[in-house]
């Protein structure tokens, strides 16, 4: 590749084309054709890219390139919500429904459609495929993973199993412009720790995040049971290193109380544009962000909630779709947390980490787990759990993080019910 090029790359790529090389080396190939393989195929996403004004929808590969579903960003509402003819009348509710359907199972599939899949979609949208040429075949010169992820900055995702976390500030619009700052850089701090704990414990989390103005989203970039309980050990670890923190704090506005929510529900995935790029992290909009959203409307200082789900989530031991609820969810993470005794962390040796759901002691004298129910601004109606999280110290009084179900009376929303900790986790066959 001559100089030319390599400034061209520089100037529009700059660093970013690095995370692809995480990828395994297709046999017999060199990290540096896989980096020239990767630039070649990129260039030309780019050219068809258009500065984010064309998104690709699908694509099948060839044995010396690919053949894609390009088209303008707004082919998505326009096929979903278009009409039967143009000016003609508008589409039944019966087709406006079908459309949508096959849209989102389209932008769910998280790699290439086999090539009759991919003709009869490209007739139902009216579109003429693209064949773009490599000097290389795309399976042997890249491996049809690394073709997915790279085609995926070019393109939106329907992502249905994935856990998210928000965080919020408490009284952050209270605070004087600079006191935000700090508070938003000591909550950046808190995270990153968590993060380099979780490291020194080999659990190398692929976490994201995009600020809110007073707090953050989170989530993992890998999916699947693991991912997402390695998710709810990173919100742990925050929390802890944020209760430190304030802890320590000699001013108690220079580091925030907060309040959380984890939660796993569906959302699509995109990259935007930055500058003349595709950025290289993903923004999430969609109904795991809405909920999350609404669920800290109601949230009190230093509460925890775990929203109720039920999810068909990939078991990365079997490749088994395994269907998990909240109880199930948070029943697995507590396993983990308990290797993780003589933990270091914000200057404490950790004995031990537990984390529960709160509930009601019965007749028996046994805990059950309280669903208590949200409804938001526009009456719907969200149903959500109490998360504890209790950090024993080797030295010095535990830290408890928040609120026991004794002081669920300020929530101010009434009991759902009652249920048994002995959730169902169901094991879905292929």
């Amino acid at each position: 590749m001559g100089v030319t090029r390599l400034n061209e790359v520089s100037r529009q790529r700059k660093s970013w084309l690095d995370g692809f090389m995480a990828y395994a080396l297709p046999e017999g190939l060199s990290e540096a054709e896989l980096r020239e393989h990767i630039v070649t195929l990129d260039q030309l996403l780019y050219g068809l890219w258009n500065l984010g004004e064309n998104l690709v929808y699908a694509w099948t590969p060839m044995p010396q390139g690919l053949r894609l579903l390009l088209a303008p960003h707004p082919l998505l509402s326009e096929y979903a919500q278009g009409r039967s003819q143009a000016g003609g009348e508008a589409l039944a509710p019966a087709e406006v429904q079908r459309r949508s359907r096959l849209l989102d199972e389209l932008l769910a599939e998280p790699g290439h459609l086999p090539e009759a899949r991919f003709d009869s979609l490209a007739a139902e949208f009216g579109l003429e495929p693209v064949q773009l040429v490599l000097p290389f075949s795309p399976s042997a010169g890249l491996g049809l993973g690394l073709v997915a992820a790279i085609l995926a900055r070019y393109g939106i995702r329907l992502v249905e199993d994935r856990a998210v976390i928000l965080l919020d500030t408490v009284g952050f619009s209270l605070l004087t412009p600079l006191q935000q700052v700090v508070q938003l850089g000591s909550l950046s701090c808190s995270v990153n720790a968590a993060y380099a704990k979780l490291l020194d414990r080999e659990i190398n989390i692929n976490f994201a995040r995009t600020t809110t103005g007073d707090g953050f989203y989170i989530w993992n970039r890998m999916r699947g049971i693991e991912a997402n309980v390695e998710l709810y050990q990173l919100l742990q670890f925050i929390l802890a290193d944020n209760a430190l923190a304030r802890e320590r704090a000699q001013r108690p506005e220079s580091v925030p109380q907060l309040r959380a929510a984890f939660h796993v529900g569906s959302h699509y995935e995109f990259y935007q544009s930055e500058g003349l790029n595709p950025t290289s992290f993903s923004y999430l909009v969609g109904q795991v962000t809405i909920e999350l959203a609404r669920m800290l409307e109601r949230a009190l200082p230093g509460q925890i909630l775990v929203g109720k789900f039920s999810t068909l989530m990939r078991d990365e031991q079997n490749g088994q779709q395994r269907r998990i609820d909240s109880l199930g969810f948070v029943e697995r993470a507590r396993n983990p947390l308990k290797q993780l005794g003589g933990l270091n962390l914000g200057g404490a040796e950790i004995d031990e980490i537990a984390c529960y759901l709160t509930g009601q002691r019965d007749e028996r004298g046994e805990f059950g787990v309280s669903e208590f129910e949200i409804s938001d601004k526009h009456g719907l109606a969200h149903r959500v759990y109490n998360a504890k999280i209790n950090i024993h110290r080797r030295q010095g009084e535990p830290i408890y993080l928040g609120l026991q179900e004794e002081e669920m009376h300020k929530f101010s929303t009434p009991i759902a019910g009652t249920r048994n900790v002995n959730s169902a986790e169901i094991i879905v066959k292929r």
